[in-house]
C-alpha cells in the first residue's frame, strides 16, 4: 500500500515542492496533470496562489525554456527544512564571534534581524521573543538553516522555544542568535 497524502493545503503544496524538485515542469497545467497522477486533483486559481505561496519562480533553463523552481535561498518559501549545507555539526555555533564559520548562517537566517526582540536560555532551551505574528517565521527560517545543534523549534504568536541536542546548549543558541541579529543591523 503506498503513502497517501491527506488533501489539506500544506499537504497539497508539499506534493508541488516535490514535483519542482524532481522534474522539470514548464506549465501549469503540465504541473496539474502530474498532480492528478498523484491523486491530487487542483483547480488552476488554487495552483497559481499555490505556487506563489511556496514561491516558485520561473526559470530560462538550457535550450530557453521556462520552467518552475523553488527558490535557491535556504530557508526562502519553498525551502525543504534542513536545506543548508552549512558547517559541520559542532562548528556552530560554537565559532568565535566574527569567524568564517559564525559568518557562515548569516545569510541562512536573513530574517532575524528583523524578528528576534529578545533571547534568554535555560538548559538546552532558548526562548526568543518577537512582534506579535512574527514566531513563527523566525522559528521556520531556523528550522530551515539546517543547524546540527538545534533538535526543533515551537512557536507561539511572539515566542519561540528552541531546544538544542547539547544540554546546555540553550545559551550558546541565544548568544549566537543576538549576535546574528546585531550583525545584520550593523551590515557586514
Amino acid at each position: 500500500m503506498s503513502a497517501v497524502s491527506p488533501v489539506t493545503k500544506a499537504a497539497r503544496q508539499a506534493q508541488i515542492a516535490d514535483i519542482l524538485t524532481h522534474a522539470r515542469v514548464r506549465s501549469q497545467e503540465e504541473l496539474a496533470e502530474l498532480l492528478a497522477r498523484r491523486g491530487v486533483k487542483v483547480a488552476q486559481a488554487t495552483l497559481s496562489r499555490d505556487l506563489e505561496d511556496i514561491g516558485a519562480v520561473r526559470l530560462r533553463v538550457a535550450g530557453g525554456a521556462l520552467v518552475y523552481a523553488l527558490p535557491g535561498d535556504p530557508g526562502g518559501p519553498g525551502s525543504p527544512p534542513g536545506g543548508v549545507a552549512g558547517p559541520p555539526a559542532g562548528t556552530w555555533p560554537d565559532a568565535a564571534p566574527g569567524s568564517a564559520a559564525d559568518d557562515a548562517f548569516i545569510g541562512a537566517l536573513p530574517r532575524v534581524a528583523d524578528l528576534l526582540v529578545s533571547a534568554e536560555a535555560s538548559a538546552n532551551l532558548a526562548v526568543l521573543r518577537t512582534p506579535a505574528g512574527g514566531a513563527q517565521l523566525l522559528a521556520s527560517a531556523i528550522d530551515h538553516a539546517g543547524w546540527a545543534s538545534i533538535l526543533g523549534t515551537v512557536a507561539g504568536d511572539d515566542t519561540v522555544l528552541v531546544i538544542t541536542r547539547d544540554p546546555d546548549g540553550g545559551e550558546r543558541v541565544a548568544q549566537a542568535l543576538l549576535r546574528l541579529a546585531e550583525r545584520r543591523v550593523e551590515g557586514p
